[in-house]
């Protein structure tokens, strides 16, 4: 089967092409991973996953959705997240990324709810004084030099990342989060150069892309997570998602995350076991760049059905691997394939 052979970006190879997406745990003490943190995510490496994306984590600390979100803006942050790497790698053949991410106007929040000043809440900030939903606070606006001093957090969490051993990057820009906002015309009304235009609109981005880039090597490849279309009238598009794609290959990204919805509170989305996969082949197909599908895929046959149609380059998985940590493994014993298995647990094969 295709889904339980090697993938290579740069000069990473990952042993098979099944890639836990990143899940807000909301377990983190100041930012701070923790045991916790260190048993979930080895226990989808003992799994066999090929790659694990670590959850969203906060370049700064008001970058993050919830008080309780990871973050990766001091040093203890990456010792602690060190330690969950190496352990991975000492264990296992799985290799391990982190997503890095600010939450913009949807930071401050729980269960979904904008989260007071009283209890701990903070301001959020976005690319212009719109809120998420009607009745929050309304976010300050960036100016030029605070988006420059965005940028240079996100480089300085790349260069954490890479000494904490992580084997991929990711840049979160999906979901309504602040990237995410600045994309969209519904969400970004600014008149300098970070509105307006695509290219304007994208310029966040892509400033982002090349700072994080600057302190990567051959060995850490970069990836992107959007969302292909924000499902509303004159917004973001799969059609955008395909421009900004060939913009983000040329330059460096190696694989588009595609993810959709997000950003625009009430939107109607068919949701459907792989609704998102035909965004990933469109991608992929006229962006000519490396993807991966995610989307309510729960099954080995399935995933593999994508591949095989060239939908999509990696399957990512989230709810099904909260579910069945051990997906991979028991996938590849049913189709008589190899994935890892911890030899300890040997004797537990069929």
């Amino acid at each position: 089967m295709k889904l339980f052979t090697p993938i290579k970006f740069r000069n990473l190879e990952i042993k098979n092409r099944v890639v836990m997406a990143p899940m807000c745990m909301y377990s983190a003490e100041n930012g701070v991973v923790n045991d916790f943190h260190l048993v979930h995510y080895a226990t989808r490496a003992f799994g066999g996953v090929g790659l694990i994306i670590a959850e969203a984590t906060g370049v700064v600390p008001e970058g993050r959705i919830t008080d309780k979100c990871a973050g990766i803006w001091n040093d203890e942050q990456a010792e602690a997240w060190k330690k969950i790497v190496e352990f991975i790698h000492q264990n296992t053949e799985t290799k391990i990324g982190i997503q890095l991410g600010h939450a913009g106007r949807k930071a401050s929040t729980w269960n979904g709810k904008q989260t007071s000043l009283e209890e701990n809440g903070w301001i959020t900030v976005a690319p212009s004084e719109i809120p998420y939903l009607e009745g929050e606070r309304t976010p300050h606006a960036l100016s030029k030099s605070e988006i420059s001093e965005l940028v240079n957090a996100f480089k300085e969490a790349a260069v954490r990342s890479v000494k904490a051993g992580f084997d991929v990057i990711e840049i979160h820009a999906a979901h309504g989060y602040l990237i995410s906002q600045f994309l969209s015309p519904l969400s970004n009304v600014r008149t300098d150069e970070y509105g307006g235009s695509l290219e304007n609109r994208a310029r966040i981005l892509l400033e982002i892309v090349e700072a994080v880039n600057e302190v990567l090597n051959d060995n850490v490849p970069l990836f992107v997570r959007i969302s292909a279309t924000e499902y509303a009238e004159n917004g973001w598009n799969v059609e955008d998602s395909v421009a900004l794609s060939k913009i983000l290959k040329e330059k460096g990204v190696d694989l588009i995350d595609v993810s959709s919805g997000g950003n625009i509170s009430g939107a109607k989305i068919n949701v459907f076991s792989g609704y998102q996969v035909p965004f990933s082949h469109q991608i992929k197909k006229e962006a000519e760049v490396k993807t991966g599908a995610v989307g309510l895929i729960t099954n080995a046959t399935q995933a593999e059905e994508i591949l095989q149609k060239d939908e999509a380059d990696v399957i990512l998985l989230a709810r099904e691997l909260l579910r069945n940590p051990y997906f991979v493994a028991k996938s590849s014993w049913e189709n008589n394939e190899v994935s890892f298995f911890p030899p300890q647990y040997e004797r537990g094969k069929p």
